[in-house]
């Protein structure tokens, strides 16, 4: 056998006396593990590999190149399979066991040429077979073939490295952007710091569910005296950080802890609050969102005041959907005429209504996230369907009535997410306040 593998591979020397030169360049190969029992082979091996521009190192058994592998940087491993002791097949599964920092080539030499064998060789991480006696054209192929392989391979590690470090940068910004948007969602909520609101006998409470961290939606209430309370519902153009934005400069502008700063009101004898019309309200703010250069969000209204005494109501809708008025013997009504919404047209009309709230009722004010909710099938809520939630759960009261419609909602969805801002304002009139 060491003679057949001479012949081979002298024959090639003879003829590449001028392919001495290094042909490793810039491939990944350079470092070669040979692997044989015979000293010969190796030597035989080596040599040639050598002349081609590969650094060798030897090994004698299986063992002995696991040893080299650990302490040298090798790409490419050439080991014969029939061995003493620790055969290649051996070898091979034994290095493949092990965990390196990157791939290395596994050819095995063998006189094996059972398909069966072959096959064997490759469950336990053998890349390519070489069959004794060697020939040197062949090899040098081979070797070629691995080294293209090896190349990519590593192109790949090195590109996935580069993936997985921008990957890594990329989460660091989101944690950030995401403890960012945690804050902003607690200062949005401080907007509207209760959601249950009590005057005399009668009660507000408020609902406020974001599609995201921070959304566009907001409602509030606020009393300038007794038997007096101004109510509203408001919806963003758009969704995130740039709307939640813009429902903290409103807030401020229908501010009930401020009263002096809140646009709805008049004060008078600088001890009194008046409301203000509530289409002066809608003009005003439409006068102050597009005096802003550079805000292009607009928002849709729907802000009136009660007199408790005698359930007068006189109200704005400003391209809002139609509230919902819930009589004490069960009718549903949506009332209003639309309106076009604050912000969009410079010189925009409004104009408002009224209407009598008798005791036992209650109105409701709601984003457009409840009418134009949509399930998986594509079939929108609409009016007709939000008619149905509010006389399906009209015997809760309060925050409840409120928890209620929106989980009947959620399950309506089908398990479909909720793609927009959810809230409401309600409004149980049980007559004026004695006190």
């Amino acid at each position: 056998m060491d003679w057949e593998m001479t012949m081979a591979l002298g024959a090639t020397s003879e003829n590449r006396q001028d392919s001495s030169a290094s042909i490793a360049g810039d491939g990944a190969v350079r470092q070669v593990l040979v692997v044989d029992d015979s000293r010969g082979q190796r030597r035989l091996l080596s040599t040639q590999l050598s002349r081609w521009g590969y650094q060798v190192l030897e090994a004698a058994s299986g063992q002995e190149a696991l040893a080299v592998c650990a302490t040298n940087s090798i790409d490419l491993i050439l080991s014969d399979w029939m061995m003493p002791g620790m055969t290649g097949l051996d070898f091979c599964r034994a290095f493949r066991a092990q965990d390196h920092a990157r791939y290395v080539y596994f050819i095995l030499l063998t006189s094996k040429s059972e398909k069966g064998e072959v096959a064997h060789g490759l469950d336990v991480g053998a890349d390519d077979f070489l069959t004794k006696p060697v020939h040197g054209p062949e090899l040098r192929a081979r070797i070629q073939a691995g080294e293209r392989i090896l190349q990519m391979e590593r192109e790949l590690q090195s590109k996935t490295k580069l993936i997985e470090a921008t990957l890594q940068e990329l989460q660091g910004l989101y944690d950030s952007i995401d403890r960012d948007l945690v804050q902003a969602r607690k200062i949005q909520e401080s907007l509207v710091p209760e959601r249950h609101l009590q005057f005399g006998p009668s009660q507000v409470s408020l609902l406020l569910k974001p599609s995201g961290h921070v959304g566009g939606d907001l409602v509030g209430a606020f009393s300038p005296g007794p038997n007096r309370l101004g109510f509203y519902n408001i919806d963003v153009s758009g969704h995130g950080v740039t709307s939640a934005l813009m429902t903290a400069r409103l807030a401020g502008y229908l501010s009930g802890q401020y009263l002096d700063q809140n646009i709805a009101l008049e004060q008078k004898f600088s001890r009194f609050f008046n409301f203000r019309p509530p289409e002066d309200v809608a003009r005003i703010l439409n006068e102050r969102l597009l005096s802003d250069n550079g805000v292009e969000e607009y928002f849709t209204m729907v802000y009136g005041y009660i007199d408790f005494v005698s359930g007068h109501v006189k109200m704005v809708q400003a391209g809002h959907p139609h509230p919902a008025i819930l009589r004490a013997g069960g009718q549903v009504e949506f009332i209003g005429s639309g309106g076009l919404p604050v912000g969009l047209i410079p010189g925009a009309m409004f104009e408002s209504f009224e209407f009598i709230l008798s005791k036992g009722d209650r109105i409701l004010l709601y984003s457009d996230g409840f009418s134009e909710a949509v399930r998986k099938d594509g079939t929108m809520l609409e009016e007709a369907g939000l008619r149905k939630l509010l006389s399906d759960s009209r015997a809760a009261r309060g925050p409840d009535f409120l928890d209620d419609v929106f989980w009947k909602l959620t399950e309506w969805r089908q398990g479909a997410p909720q793609d927009d801002d959810i809230s409401a304002v309600l409004l149980e009139y049980e007559g004026p306040n004695q006190g």
